[in-house]
């Protein structure tokens, strides 16, 4: 049985780039491929969703971005997190931590009738 490709809720992506990124300087298309491969191939993330958000973190200062010669040879541009971008990093986990409480609690519950 196939399973669809969850969409992932507002903001999801960034925090999840800015996870990655938290590991050490990497370029977009490895940023994407670990993604991945952490999620045991359950989200891919679209070149077209990729970039406008490595550059939406750029621009807030949460990443900042230095291009080097790659693996292939060919110049990349390899991003590393910023202290604000650690700063948000956290902030972000936490409040995913408690929202993915919130919906198991509500998840696990026995649905009650409404009288």
């Amino acid at each position: 049985m196939e399973v669809a490709q969850p969409d992932l809720p507002q903001g999801t992506l960034d925090m999840l780039i800015l996870k990655v990124v938290s590991a050490g300087p990497i370029h977009g298309y490895a940023i994407a491929q670990r993604i991945q491969q952490i999620s045991r191939d359950v989200l891919a993330v679209r070149q077209g969703s990729l970039y406008p958000a490595l550059h939406r973190l750029e621009n807030r200062k949460l990443l900042q971005a230095e291009w080097k010669p790659s693996g292939t040879g060919r110049d990349a541009k390899f991003y590393k997190l910023t202290r604000k971008g650690r700063s948000e990093l956290e902030a972000e986990a936490k409040n995913w931590i408690h929202l993915r409480d919130a919906i198991e609690l509500i998840m696990s519950s026995r649905a009650e009738e409404s009288a």
